[in-house]
């Protein structure tokens, strides 16, 4: 969804909407991202950042890469997530999202929703929603795949969420032996902890990534944090 004006002349409509009426800022900007399609602004700020973000990430990551891209709900990951796959589609590459949230309808939904321009990519990106995806699913769905294969995995608390899936820290350490071996990048959507404060740090770390079961997270190559329309890539190893 493209906006009607670039986001600072948005900014700006809304300090002149709290000198006219007298209204708190951030009523005044989620007003505005009403009128733009948006519930609130903070959800029109995080679609904003991760679209500007994902061409960034794309270029940064390196084949083999294992990527997590962090934040609370409704802060841009998913978005972010798709986007970078869209980029990689672009970009001439296999591109697969594999999903244990969403329907194939709703993820294709959420792919339609993005800027003009990805549409027709969107509609030959695979997505995979199978109950059974785990590491030996994805390992053996990107067997054949060439390096430089971009798959995002969605989301990485529920990979061993059912109890005949092995534990989630021989998952991730299978997942990347597997991408170090063929040079496919993977990235995991992953939930930060609830005792993030956003009043203390204004963006997460690797200290506030939700592990209700153990994992290594030294694994990782890379992690993008999100929050509140801002955005940070970090190099883990």
């Amino acid at each position: 969804m493209k906006l009607s004006a670039p986001i600072f002349q948005l900014k700006r409509r809304a300090k002149l909407l709290v000198r006219k009426n007298s209204v708190p800022l951030h009523e005044a900007l989620d007003q505005i991202a009403r009128e733009e399609g948006f519930a609130r602004w903070s959800l029109l700020s995080s679609r904003i950042a991760a679209g500007s973000l994902s061409k960034t990430v794309l270029s940064r990551l390196n084949d083999g890469d294992l990527l997590l891209v962090a934040g609370r709900p409704g802060h841009g990951k998913t978005t972010l997530g798709l986007q970078l796959l869209l980029d990689a589609a672009r970009d001439g590459r296999k591109a697969i999202f594999f999903t244990l949230e969403f329907t194939e309808q709703q993820a294709r939904k959420h792919i339609r929703s993005l800027d003009e321009g990805y549409q027709d990519l969107g509609d030959a990106l695979e997505i995979v929603t199978s109950n059974e995806i785990s590491a030996d699913y994805i390992i053996r769905h990107l067997s054949a795949s060439d390096r430089g294969t971009v798959a995002v995995i969605d989301y990485l608390q529920i990979l061993d969420q059912q109890r005949s899936k092995p534990a989630l820290s021989d998952q991730v350490l299978a997942l990347r032996d597997f991408a170090r071996k063929t040079g496919v990048v993977l990235g995991f959507i992953s939930q930060i902890d609830r005792s993030f404060d956003p009043a203390i740090r204004p963006l997460p770390d690797i200290r506030d990534i939700r592990l209700p079961n153990l994992v290594d997270l030294g694994l990782f190559t890379k992690a993008c944090f999100l929050h509140n329309g801002e955005a940070q890539l970090q190099d883990i190893t």
